[in-house]
C-alpha cells in the first residue's frame, strides 16, 4: 500500500495547560511565545543561558501533544512549527532554503506488513519468530519484501579496509545473497598479542564497526539481505533497542543512478545465530576468533533465508529547521550547532499503557540547549563569523537530515569552521568534568580543554569507545565531508557527577540506557536537575564564541580518517596544507 504525505510547519502554536496538551487548528491558537532576546547587536553583553527555558521548551517537545516527534505525522507538523516559533523568539534569521525556515527533505517510510521468515537448512525449516528471535526493516522503494531461499553466507565482520591490509570477503561473489556480519569491528575482542589488536582502535569502534556501514558494504557487493548477529557489548545496547522501531523504517529519496539498500536487513539474536551455525556445523566462538585473522575467508553455511512480507510504503517530505545569525565581517564563514528534533513516535503500550516515546533527553533537551545558545548569540554583540543553527529531521533512522543536508548543503562545508552538535543531555545534577567523543581525532580537543577548564572542569575520555558514538550522531555525516566537530552525548561515559561521583554518574547511565533509550520512559520530569546540562551549554556557547569570533581553522589530526577531505580545500580558507606526516594523531 502506498501513501503519499506531506508535512509543512502548517501550525503555528500549541496551547499547553499544566498536564493537560491539547492541539489547535492554526486558524484559531493564540499563543504568547517567549519574549525574543534583546534586539541590539551591539549589546556588550548576552543573557545568560536559562535553566528554566531549557526545562520548558524540553517540556513542550516531550509533551503526548507532540507524538513523539515522528516524521510525516502530525507530530512533525506541531514539532517543525514550534522550533520555528523558538527560533524567531531566540532572535535568528530565517536559514532554510529559499529564505525560509526550513530545507524539505524527501523520504521513503516503510513499515513491514506480517512478516514470515525462515531458514531452510538441508531438510530442516526453522521460523524465525519477529521481532524475537530477528528483526528486520526494508530501506528500499518497494511495497513488497520477497526472499525465496537465498543462500547465507558468513562473513566475519564485513571489513574491506585496504588501508588496514584487511578484507573480509576476498573476492566472494555475493550477488543474491544474505550476508551474516559480527557486530562491531576485528580488533573489539581481540586479546594483546593478537595479529589483529590495534588495527582497528582496540575497544574504540572505527566506522568499519557500525551497522551503517555494514548494511552499505552489502548493497555495494550486490546482496539482498544483510543481517548482525546482536551482542549487548558490541552493539552498545540491549536487544529493546534493536526492537524499538517495529519494523518501521526510514530513507531519503535517492537520487537516479544511486546504489540501491538490500532489500532486508537488521538483526539476528546471538541464540538463533549459534544454532543456525551448530546445525552447519560451526561453533559461533570458533567462528569469531577465525574472523580475527587476516587469512579469514566468507563461509557458505548451507543455509537458505526465506522472507515474506507485505511493506506498507508512505511518500514523505519532512523538514529540517534551520536558523542564522548573519556574521558582521565574514559572513561566509560559518560556525554551525545542530542537534535532531526527531524521536521514535508511537509504539506498542508499555506496562503503564503508555505509547508515546517522547525523545525528551534524546534530544529534547540538545535542542533546548541549542536555542538557548543562539538566544545568547543574538542578544549579545553580533559575531564575526555567521552562525547556523539546525535540528534535523530523522537521526534516530540513519542521520538522515543530516545527510540529506549533508549531500545538498546551504553552507559550503569547505568554509564551515566547525560544528558542534548537542544530542541526549543528562539531567542528573552539575559535574566535575565533561566527555570527550572521539578522542585523538582533530584540534577541537583542545578548544573542549580550554573551555572546561574555564568552569573549572576537565575532559575524561569516553568510557565507552566500543559504542562508535562518535560515527552515530548528526555530526558524523559533516565530519565526513570535513568539518571538524565536536559531540556532547551523555551517552558516552559516566560523568563524575558533583553529588555522588562517577558511582553516581554510572547509575544514572545504566538506568537510562538499560530501560529508557527509546522508550516511553524518556520523559521529562519536573525533578530533572539541569545545572549539568547548563554546563554543557555555557561550554557549548564558549567554544562556538571562541570560533565565531576569532580567525581559527581548526584542523584534523593526520591520523583521523576526515583529515584528507579537508587538507584538500584547504586553499579555500587561505591555509597550507599539512606536510605529510605532521599531526599525527596522538
Amino acid at each position: 500500500m502506498l501513501r503519499i504525505v506531506r508535512v509543512g510547519a502548517v501550525m503555528t502554536g500549541l496551547t499547553l495547560l499544566g498536564g493537560c496538551q491539547s492541539v489547535e487548528p492554526a486558524s484559531s491558537i493564540a499563543i504568547a511565545p517567549p519574549q525574543p532576546a534583546a534586539a541590539s547587536a551591539e549589546a556588550d553583553k548576552a543573557p545568560g543561558i536559562s535553566m528554566e527555558r531549557m526545562s520548558e521548551i524540553t517540556r513542550v517537545l516531550a509533551s503526548d501533544a507532540f507524538e513523539g516527534r515522528s516524521m510525516g505525522t502530525p507530530g512533525e507538523a506541531r514539532t517543525t512549527a514550534y522550533l520555528i516559533e523558538q527560533f524567531k523568539a531566540a532572535g535568528l534569521e530565517p536559514g532554510g532554503q529559499d529564505g525560509g525556515w526550513t530545507q524539505a527533505v524527501p523520504m521513503i517510510r516503510t513499515k513491514l506488513q506480517s512478516p514470515q521468515l525462515a531458514l531452510q537448512q538441508g531438510s530442516t525449516r526453522t521460523p524465525l519468530s519477529f521481532p524475537g528471535d530477528i528483526y528486520l526493516s526494508t530501506v528500499r522503494d518497494t511495497q513488497a519484501a520477497e526472499i525465496a531461499g537465498a543462500p547465507i553466507v558468513f562473513v566475519g565482520y564485513g571489513t574491506s579496509a585496504p588501508e588496514r591490509g584487511w578484507d573480509d570477503f576476498k573476492g566472494v561473489d555475493l550477488k543474491g545473497k544474505v550476508a551474516l556480519f559480527l557486530v562491531n569491528d576485528p580488533d573489539f575482542e581481540a586479546a594483546s598479542g593478537e595479529p589483529v589488536a590495534g588495527k582497528f582502535g582496540g575497544k574504540t569502534m572505527t566506522y568499519y564497526g557500525r551497522w551503517t556501514y555494514k548494511f552499505e558494504e552489502a548493497a555495494r557487493r550486490g546482496a539482498i539481505g544483510a543481517i548482525i548477529v546482536h551482542e549487548t557489548e558490541g552493539a552498545g545496547y540491549g536487544w529493546n533497542v534493536v526492537q524499538s522501531a517495529g519494523g518501521e523504517n526510514f530513507n531519503i529519496v535517492l537520487p537516479r543512478g544511486a546504489t540501491q539498500p538490500v532489500l532486508l536487513q537488521g538483526w539476528m539474536q546471538q541464540a538463533a545465530a549459534e544454532a543456525m551455525l551448530k546445525r552447519a556445523g560451526y561453533d559461533y566462538a570458533t567462528l569469531k576468533r577465525q574472523a580475527r585473522s587476516t587469512a579469514f575467508r566468507p563461509i557458505d553455511l548451507k543455509a537458505r533465508f526465506v522472507a515474506k512480507a507485505g511493506v506498507e510504503l508512505e511518500r514523505i517530505q519532512s523538514q529540517n529547521v534551520i536558523g542564522k545569525l548573519t556574521g558582521s565581517r565574514f559572513p561566509d564563514e560559518t560556525v554551525s550547532y545542530s542537534g535532531h528534533w526527531d524521536a521514535y513516535g508511537l509504539g506498542a503500550p508499555d506496562t503503564q499503557g503508555r505509547t508515546v516515546r517522547p525523545g525528551a533527553a534524546d534530544d529534547a533537551l540538545g535542542l533546548a540547549a541549542m536555542i538557548e545558545i543562539a538566544r545568547r548569540f543574538a542578544g549579545g554583540k553580533r559575531p564575526e563569523r555567521s552562525l547556523v543553527f539546525a535540528a534535523w529531521t530523522a537521526e534516530e533512522r540513519g542521520l538522515l537530515g543530516s545527510e540529506y543536508y549533508a549531500q545538498n548543503p546551504l553552507y559550503p562545508h569547505e568554509k564551515m569552521v566547525a560544528n558542534l552538535t548537542l544530542d541526549t543531555l543528562q539531567w542528573a545534577g552539575p559535574t566535575r568534568d565533561t566527555v570527550l567523543i572521539g578522542q585523538g581525532q582533530s584540534e577541537m580537543e583542545r578548544y573542549l580543554e580550554e573551555g572546561a577548564r574555564a568552569q573549572g572542569r576537565t575532559v575524561t575520555p569516553e568510557s565507552k569507545p566500543e559504542r562508535g558514538l562518535f560515527y552515530r550522531a548528526d555530526h558524523f555525516t559533516l565530519a565526513k565531508r570535513g568539518v571538524p566537530v565536536l559531540l556532547s552525548m551523555a551517552l558516552a561515559g559516566a560523568y563524575d557527577l558533583q553529588e555522588g561521583g562517577r558511582p553516581a554518574g554510572e547509575r544514572w547511565l545504566e538506568e537510562f540506557t538499560g530501560k529508557c533509550y527509546h522508550q516511553t520512559c524518556d520523559a521529562w520530569a519536573p525533578t530533572w536537575d539541569l545545572r549539568g546540562a547548563l554546563q554543557e551549554a555555557d561550554l557549548y556557547y564558549a567554544i562556538g564564541e571562541r570560533l565565531a569570533n576569532g580567525r581559527d581553522w581548526p584542523r584534523w589530526n593526520r591520523g583521523s580518517e576526515f583529515w584528507k577531505v579537508r587538507e584538500d580545500s584547504a586553499g579555500m580558507r587561505g591555509q597550507t596544507p599539512v606536510p605529510q606526516g605532521a599531526g599525527e594523531r596522538g
